[in-house]
């Protein structure tokens, strides 16, 4: 593929900064990988940012940020066989690491501890 555009994507949000684009994407994703700029997906693209570069997946969704000059930074959502190839190549790339993705706990999941403040876990 010669474009990003010529793929069938969703646009979830559009003209944002990069802090916009990674909360986004670590709030509304199964898991978060982080990659560098300059992370090269679909075989064709890079992904430029600020670092941590946020990448998510959703089922077989890949969330990701995507800066096209003079048009600012979106939000994009692909779901592929493409997408799941990526996923998995996030997934592999991580085990190699050694870490694993940052996936956000299910509300069963969740302790029942009650919520301390940062400030009052560190006053003794």
């Amino acid at each position: 593929m010669s474009c990003i555009e010529q793929m069938k994507y969703t646009i979830l949000l559009d003209r944002i900064s990069f802090k916009e684009a990674r909360e986004y994407i670590e709030k509304n994703s199964d898991e978060v990988y982080y990659v560098s700029p300059g992370y090269k997906i679909f075989k064709d693209y890079y992904i430029i940012g600020v670092p941590p570069i946020a990448m998510g997946a959703k089922g077989n969704a890949l969330i990701f940020p995507y800066t096209k000059p003079c048009h600012g930074s979106f939000v994009l959502s692909i779901e592929n066989d493409d997408s799941i190839k990526e996923i998995n190549r996030l997934r592999d790339a991580e085990k190699e690491k050694g870490t694993g993705p940052i996936k956000k706990p299910k509300a069963s999941e969740s302790s029942g501890a009650s919520s301390a403040s940062y400030l009052n876990m560190w006053k003794k």
